[in-house]
């Protein structure tokens, strides 16, 4: 394998000359830096990440920005662990990571956490961009400080960040819409459960309703949805009295679809209502979901491997700015089907 002595020597320029090409430090003719380049490409040459950093001696900060997790809304836990396990790893390149986290229903403290995020200096972000208005706000000033950013889990179009790494959310959509159609007949309805007051709040979300709803439009398909608003989910009472007033007005009903992590609460609720037999969709192997799979209370859900997406976020940003490697602006998770059957 080529070193960058051996690329110096057949150039006939000095190790110094052939680092500045190789990090981008200019003051190399450009005669002299296509040679190096053309040498560099012909040797398929691999710069030494820990050896780059531990030369330069200097620390680079990666910050992100997820919301909280806790017992109820358990799903963000799994990214977290992921940065976590990436985070152990990459600390020997000279990398520190800092977590800042946000209550994901309220825009004041995503505000107000990537505020202390800015503060705290780093060189590159990691964010879960929950709140679209809010998020092309915050990331000029990522741009005005030349900070790279990259989107988790959620994507917004028209931004400037480096990569994306999540589900395609419309087509996890339509996958879902495909799967409630194999649960049920023609003719028959499906109420869409929705727990935000305005669902473009999350673009993930909305998408993913969009390609549900399409998957019946497209394909000519007789069944109606049916838009159902439950922002609060801590009453329980109100909650299975609300979902019960609903399928009382609407007994056509037979198919419930909910767009996030949340599927296990409306579960349990129509469990105990004793209404008709319903076919439940959602998303995310979290580990009361999975409980609710196992009791056939919910008939699938669709995973998008969460750890994974952290881990593979610290990763692709340490690269980036160790190595300047650019990563593909699309990272796309799989859409994953669990069923009872192969949850274990």
């Amino acid at each position: 394998m080529k070193t960058i002595k051996d690329i110096a020597m057949e150039a006939n320029v000095s190790t110094g000359t052939v680092d500045r090409v190789l990090h981008n430090r200019g003051g190399v003719s450009k005669k002299t830096e296509g040679e190096i380049k053309l040498l560099l490409k012909r040797y398929n040459f691999k710069l030494n990440i820990m050896a780059s950093s531990l030369a330069s001696k200097k620390n680079l900060k990666i910050a992100t920005l997820l919301p909280d997790f806790n017992e109820e809304n358990i799903f963000w836990e799994a990214p977290l662990m992921g940065i976590t396990t990436a985070r152990e790893e990459v600390e020997i390149f000279g990398i520190k990571v800092e977590n800042f986290a946000f209550d994901q229903f309220k825009v004041s403290t995503y505000l107000s956490q990537f505020q202390a995020l800015l503060d705290s200096m780093p060189d590159g972000v990691i964010i879960v961009p929950t709140f679209r208005k809010e998020t092309q706000q915050i990331v000029l000033k990522l741009e005005q400080n030349n900070i790279p950013y990259i989107f988790l889990n959620i994507d917004i179009e028209g931004c400037k960040n480096l990569s994306f790494i999540g589900q395609e959310s419309y087509q996890s959509g339509f996958l879902a819409g495909k799967l409630m159609h194999l649960c049920l007949r023609d003719e028959c309805s499906v109420m869409i459960i929705q727990t935000r007051s305005s669902i473009d709040d999350n673009h993930a979300i909305s998408r993913r309703i969009n390609g549900f709803t399409d998957y019946f439009s497209d394909n000519k398909i007789l069944i109606r949805t049916i838009n159902a608003h439950t922002c609060n989910l801590n009453n329980i009472n109100a909650l299975k009295e609300k979902l019960g007033s609903i399928l009382k007005n609407n007994p056509t009903i037979r198919g419930v679809f909910v767009p996030n992590s949340k599927i296990s609460v409306f579960a349990d609720c129509i469990e105990d209502l004793k209404t008709q037999t319903l076919s439940l969709i959602g998303f995310d192997g979290t580990k009361q979901n999975v409980r609710c799979l196992k009791e056939d209370k919910v008939s699938f859900l669709i995973s998008q491997k969460p750890f994974k997406q952290g881990y593979k976020s610290i990763k692709l940003m340490t690269n980036y700015l160790i190595e300047k490697k650019q990563p593909l602006a699309k990272v796309y998770s799989p859409l994953e089907i669990l069923t009872k059957e192969n949850v274990m």
